[in-house]
């Protein structure tokens, strides 16, 4: 599984990570977590708001803190 974190650098974006970060070590699922803060990369997703999560090349989430219960559903939990 493949997980991409999108986003400059906010401080929305650091908790979005940590949050992913968090459950799905605590999901104890193999995945892949890359932080994308590149402009250009996060506007191939079609993403103009950030933060936003892409799980396996689909987006998930765009401009939000999302629940762990959401990110437990993306990742199959």
């Amino acid at each position: 599984m493949e997980i991409k974190v999108l986003g400059p650098g906010c401080s929305n974006c650091q908790k979005v990570e940590k949050l992913v970060r968090e459950t799905v070590s605590e999901a104890g699922v193999a995945a892949d977590i890359e932080k994308v803060s590149d402009i250009m990369r996060i506007a191939k997703y079609g993403v103009l708001s950030t933060p936003a999560v892409v799980v396996d090349g689909e987006v998930k989430s765009v401009g939000k803190i999302p629940k762990k219960e959401e990110i437990l559903a993306w990742i199959g939990k």
